[in-house]
Parts: C-alpha cells; structure tokens; sequence
C-alpha cells in the first residue's frame, strides 16, 4: 500500500493529540503557585509516553504515564478549566483507536468514568468532567477513527485487485499445463512401452524391433508438432476477445474503462494482445486508477496502441514488464514507449501493419 494514507494518518493522530493536551498546558501555565511545574512536568510525561508509544513502543507506558499524570496534572489550573478532563478525553479517544475489539470501547469508556471520579474528587463536579472527556474522545475517533477505515477499506481492495491479477495468470498456467498433459501424456506412455518392446526384440526378431523403434520415432515426432501446434495457439491471443476480457476486468475492479479499436491483421493482433495482458496487469498492480482508456487505431502503414490511466504510483523505470514488451515486439519492428505525466501514465506501443 502506499505510504501516503499512513503518513496523512499520523499527521492527524499528532495533530488530535497536541489539540487535546492544548487545553490544560493553557491551565497549567495559569496556575500562580509553583505547582504548575508539577503540571508541566505530568503533561511532558504524557507526550514522551505518547511519542514513544506511536513509534512501536509498549500500550502501557501510555497507561502508566496517564496514570502518573492525575496527581500532577489534576489539581493544577483553575478549576473552570477542568484541567484532566481534557487528558481523560485524550485517553478515550485513543484508546478506541490503539487498542481492538470489545478492550477499545471498555477502555474508552473507562477513561470516561475516570474523568468523572478525578473531577469528583478535585473540583465536586463530575458531571462537567465526563461531558469533556465524552467529547473530547468522540471527536477524535471520529477525526482519526473515518480516515483509519477508509485507509483499512483501500488496502483490501488494493490487495483484492493483485489477487484478482495473480489468479487470472494462474489460471492461464494451469490451462496451458493441462493442455500439454492431455497432448503428451498418454503418447509419451505408448512411445515408452514400444521403445522397451523394441530393445526386447532386438535379439529375437531384428524386423519388428526396427518397426516398434520406427513406431515410436513417428509418435514422437506426432507429438513434438502438436506441442508446437498448442503453443502457437497459446499464443495467437483473439485481439477482440482479449479487449472485452481486459475491459472487463478492470471495471470490476471499479476501474471505468473505454475501448476504441480497429481491424487489426491477425499477426499483428497477437503481438498487441499479449502486450496489452501485461498492461492490464500493470494498471492493477502498479497503480491507483480510477479510469483507463485503450485506444488501437491504424496510422500511415503502422498499428498504434495506447494505453493510459490515471493513478500512477511514481516515475516509469524500465523494470521486467517493460523490457519484456520492448523484447517481444523488436522481433516484429516494433517499439513501446512509457511516459508519466503528473499522476497520468501512458503506454503506447507501434507495430508495422
């Protein structure tokens, strides 16, 4: 997944907590005794706690240091304020975010009631305690909590559409595998018995052995021409049925995709057909598009394919795929040319009609 939707969640989560400790460092600081570097101190444990915590560090040594900062934190700043209310809202809300399952809604809720009981005890006033912690814990799971979902919801669907990918080339493997077992399988069985027959016979009876060994020559050499047959239908690719096929992969992939073709002569088809499977792969794989438009239009003697979606990921580099189609098509005068514009990515390829 790329970096970015965690790097924009982490800018949230700081931003949510320097927000809620803003409140009672204010509180602190207007204390007129010297019991306001207690509170100093308190919110400064919390935000190493906290640093540390998001930077893979244990949960409880945020435990510890939220624990650690009611004796310092909540008797300091006027009491109008509601100094660790503030705090206790802090903690509901990353509570829910920092732990799972059924623990994040008890420890929210824990935090809550924390927040009542310090007040209760500090100022008398439970009730405005927990009403700021209430809120202050619902506004940040709901500023970081939507933006965490939304990220988990993009990740699965990045992952469905590379599985997507991977089992339509595995499942070209495997035809092609069965194909080759269906040819070869039960011929190479009979060339096998007739070669042993043959060296039986050698001794016994030269003629028949010569025969099951011509025998066997024919089988194989039957064999090795249906080999080369499948696999040159393995490779003559339907251009018109490889597009319907492309189109609709990448629309279920909630891809809008528009096709525009034309006759194109069978040889030529091939080529472009297989090059346009890896372009459909590296849309998938390869980028974050929500549109894709395959145009193949016949231009001055020459068969022109273009490709381009938006969604790129990062600068073109000249990886496997690519190389790949520059190698397939050099054996028919052809050339593919990549470039990326901005988050725009088009691939177009020429081949001599």
């Amino acid at each position: 997944m790329n970096d970015l939707p965690h790097t924009a969640l982490r800018g949230i989560l700081h931003v949510l907590w320097v927000s809620s400790l803003a409140v009672p460092l204010v509180s602190v600081l207007r204390e007129p005794s010297a019991t306001r570097w207690m509170g100093v101190l308190g919110l400064l444990v919390l935000a190493v706690a906290y640093a540390v915590t998001l930077r893979g560090g244990r949960l409880w040594w945020l435990v510890a240091a939220t624990v650690v900062s009611i004796p310092l934190v909540a008797p300091v700043g006027p009491d109008e304020m509601s100094t660790w209310a503030w705090i206790g809202g802090c903690s509901a809300g990353f509570a829910a975010l920092l732990l799972t399952g059924v623990w994040r809604w008890m420890a929210a809720i824990g935090a809550v009631v924390l927040a009542g009981l310090v007040g209760f005890f500090v100022t008398r006033d439970q009730t405005t305690y927990q009403m700021i912690a209430a809120s202050v814990g619902a506004t940040i799971i709901a500023m970081a909590g939507l933006p965490m979902w939304f990220a988990g919801l993009l990740a699965q669907a990045r992952a469905g559409r590379e599985a997507r990918a991977e089992l339509a080339v595995s499942e070209e493997r495997l035809r092609f595998a069965r194909d080759v077992h269906d040819l070869l399988g039960h011929r190479l069985t009979v060339i096998a018995l007739k070669s042993e027959l043959a060296g039986r016979l050698a001794a016994t009876d030269p003629e028949r052995s010569a025969a099951e060994a011509f025998e066997a020559q024919r089988l194989a050499s039957t064999a090795l021409e249906s080999v080369r047959d499948a696999v040159h239908g393995y490779r003559a690719v339907d251009l018109p049925s490889q597009l319907e096929a492309v189109g609709d992969v990448l629309r279920e992939a909630g891809i809008r995709c528009t096709v525009s073709s034309v006759p194109v002569e069978a040889a030529t088809a091939t080529q472009l057909a297989l090059v346009l499977r890896e372009a459909c792969t590296n849309v998938l794989r390869h980028s974050h598009a929500t549109w894709c438009m395959i145009d193949i239009a016949d231009d001055d003697g020459e068969v022109r394919m273009t490709v381009t979606n938006d969604g790129a990921e990062k600068p073109v580099a000249a990886g496997n795929g690519l190389r790949g189609m520059g190698e397939r098509l050099a054996s028919v005068s052809g050339e593919v040319t990549a470039e990326r514009s901005d988050d725009t990515f088009t691939l177009q390829v020429v081949v001599p009609a």
